[in-house]
């Protein structure tokens, strides 16, 4: 008999000049990027997160800690197919992803298409599977302000 699981990943990075803004796997022209060890991609590490939540296999430092140099500047849509072979490995499909991404700028819209295809190829599922929303924090604290973006995610699993 199979099990339905699901698992909550959130992830957060500061805004800062001289690095790119990736969101989803999709980089987005922007004169700040969020700071981090890999990519630094709040979307898909939120994603990353939700998953390994629902299988039951820790967090997303535990499988690539930021001490560790092989993981420096990676990019996070690898990072999401290693995690997808291990859930595939694992017994588990990937039944749904629905995702938030809280940023104030730039407007996720006109890619949002792009950011659940690119997703969903990493994990080897119909895009229509992965749905992707964003929101502002109407300017109200840091990510209000501009000074960070945060990825919110849940994932369900069936094994």
């Amino acid at each position: 008999m199979s099990d339905t699981r699901t698992g909550l990943g959130v992830d957060s990075h500061r805004l800062v000049e001289g690095r790119p803004l990736i969101l989803g796997g999709i980089e987005f022209e922007s004169e700040v990027g969020l700071d981090g060890h890999s990519d630094a991609d709040v979307l898909t590490h939120a994603v990353i997160d939700a998953l390994l939540g629902a299988a039951g296999l820790g967090d997303i430092g535990a499988h690539f800690p930021d001490t560790d140099e092989r993981w420096a500047g990676a990019d996070s849509i690898e990072l999401l197919s290693k995690v997808a072979g291990m859930l595939i490995g694992g017994g588990f499909e990937i039944v749904n992803i629905d995702a938030t991404v809280i940023i104030e700028q730039p407007k996720i819209g006109p890619q949002r298409a792009a950011i659940c295809e690119r997703i969903a190829g990493a994990l080897g599922i119909e895009a229509s599977r992965v749905n992707v929303k964003a929101t502002t924090a109407e300017q109200i604290g840091s990510f209000g302000r501009g000074e960070g973006a945060a990825g919110i995610a849940v994932a369900t699993l069936r094994g």
